[in-house]
């Protein structure tokens, strides 16, 4: 399971702007308990105790052999920094279709394009994130893919990256802090990544 440090980026991939870098507000979409828009609320506030339901996604990348992209997020993040999660996650922009979302912000972060991306359905969660006293209130849109580049991880937003299998992640979990939602959102999404990865993958 080797672990990839973030190092800088190409030309092209640090020309895109991080989302927690833009001067202007970043502005989600408020959702209710079916997943329709309500409204909008900036990014910090909505994730202020008890938090406001928004829309959200998460990618869940693989490559050939069937292990999956795991990064660990930047020092600087605002919420949850330093600990492990999926392979990318955010949220749409007011009006964004969630899969454009999560394409675009898979680029961003990780300086790649899926070989192969489909939904895997919705979750919504509610968890607090116990060292920033922020709150994770989303309506989660699932995405499992495969990925064949190798990852160009943005520094401001991942500080490593690395493939695993599901014995590597059990024990890297077993080790390491990983994200509040990390958990919930897998066994959301582990009857696509069956289906993506194949039996043999073991997930």
């Amino acid at each position: 399971m080797p672990i990839t440090p973030a190092n800088g980026l190409s030309a092209d991939t640090a020309a895109a702007p991080s989302q927690e870098e833009s001067a202007e507000p970043i502005m989600l979409e408020l959702v209710d308990e079916d997943g329709r828009t309500i409204g909008t609320a900036e990014k910090l506030s909505a994730h202020i105790a008890p938090g406001r339901l928004h829309r959200a996604f998460s990618v869940f990348l693989f490559d050939d052999e069937g292990r999956l992209l795991l990064q660990r997020r930047a020092l600087e993040k605002y919420h949850s920094p330093g600990v492990w999660s999926n392979t990318c996650c955010g949220h749409p922009y007011p009006g964004e279709p969630p899969f454009v979302a999560a394409a675009r912000r898979t680029g961003e972060e990780l300086g790649i394009a899926p070989a192969l991306m489909r939904e895997a359905g919705t979750v919504r969660y509610n968890h607090p994130d116990p060292d920033s006293g922020l709150v994770e209130q989303e309506y989660n849109h699932l995405f499992v893919g495969i990925v064949r580049a190798e990852p160009r991880p943005a520094p401001e937003e991942i500080a490593e990256t690395a493939f695993v299998t599901p014995a590597e992640l059990d024990a890297l979990r077993a080790r390491l802090p990983f994200s509040a939602w990390f958990m919930t959102v897998l066994d959301a999404a582990r009857p696509v990544v069956r289906e993506v990865t194949g039996d043999a993958a073991g997930w």
